[in-house]
């Protein structure tokens, strides 16, 4: 029987600090490694956190100097491929010999554009892969342009191939399709939603996919902001994510979770036979298909 113990950190970032954010980081995953994790997930723009309550001054028709001046302050502490937390967080994978996948605010240097995005690190490797969010919801879009076909990635690791998306990108039953047609084994949710309602699309999934499902969020308070910096916070309530981590078989039961109100690494010993044996009376992208009479192509 072929076993990998995973984990998914309901961590809280050093809101604008990225250096604070990395060494919270070490701390974690030698931590992790030690209990012997081989596959470690982080959430949504762990670094350096979702800007949850910002409206960056903006209006429809209206943007303000301010407004400019704080998504400045949000992308000067953002993340660039290959740049030093990028670096740091390869070597972290390489050091603990562990899997890495991390959620970032990533900036693209060239065109001066925030992506949400997860950033894949195998060991010895470094960085493998990077899946940028297709549609940022709501007031996201703001902030983030949108991925592209060519980030709806799968990796082949040694224990399975594993991908996902990210946040309500998991509503999208396309973008689900798209990763299922490559072949899948544990599917990769983080997220910034921590309404009671996330834990049973995250079950629905895992008995779509008939995967692994790991989906971590922040736990956040507004009290965890840097005091006196920003404006919008009057909205915002002091348990401003509560968190709501898990792990989930490809049956669709809660093996780990869903954790409320507290940081913490939920870990999970995981099955791999479990994923055949789940696909015995349903595969989504085998047997229970119908290529016959349906079509599904993916642009780009």
């Amino acid at each position: 029987m072929a076993t990998v113990k995973v984990g998914v950190a309901q961590s809280t970032p050093v809101f604008f600090d990225l250096e604070a954010t990395m060494e919270k980081t070490r701390l974690l995953v030698a931590e992790q490694a030690a209990a012997g994790v081989e596959l470690l997930l982080f959430p949504e723009s762990y670094f350096p956190g979702y800007p949850r309550g910002f409206s960056f001054d903006t209006i429809v028709g209206s943007r303000t100097d301010e407004g400019r001046k704080l998504w400045q302050a949000y992308w000067d502490c953002s993340v660039a491929i290959g740049d030093s937390t990028c670096d740091a967080l390869a070597e972290l994978s390489t050091v603990h010999d562990m899997f890495l996948v991390v959620g970032v605010t990533e900036k693209d240097i060239r065109t001066t554009t925030l992506y949400c995005s997860m950033l894949y690190f195998a060991p010895q490797e470094g960085l493998v892969g990077v899946h940028r969010k297709l549609k940022p919801t709501g007031s996201e879009r703001l902030i983030w342009g949108e991925g592209g076909a060519s980030e709806l990635i799968i990796l082949s690791t040694k224990w399975g191939r594993i991908g996902g998306l990210i946040c309500w990108e998991n509503l999208m039953p396309l973008a689900r399709v798209a990763l299922y047609e490559q072949g899948l084994d544990i599917y990769l949710a983080p997220t910034a939603d921590a309404r009671p309602t996330w834990l049973p699309i995250m079950q629905h999934i895992a008995q779509e996919s008939r995967c692994f499902v790991l989906s971590a969020n922040q736990y956040f308070r507004k009290s965890d902001y840097p005091e006196g910096r920003y404006r919008d916070m009057a909205q915002v309530p002091e348990d401003c994510c509560r968190g709501g981590s898990a792990i989930i078989s490809p049956l669709g039961e809660v093996i780990a979770g869903p954790l409320w109100d507290k940081e913490g690494v939920l870990t999970a010993d995981l099955d791999l036979d479990a994923i055949v044996q789940s696909r015995y009376d349903f595969s989504v992208s085998g047997h229970y298909q119908r290529p016959d009479l349906f079509d599904f192509k993916v642009k780009g």
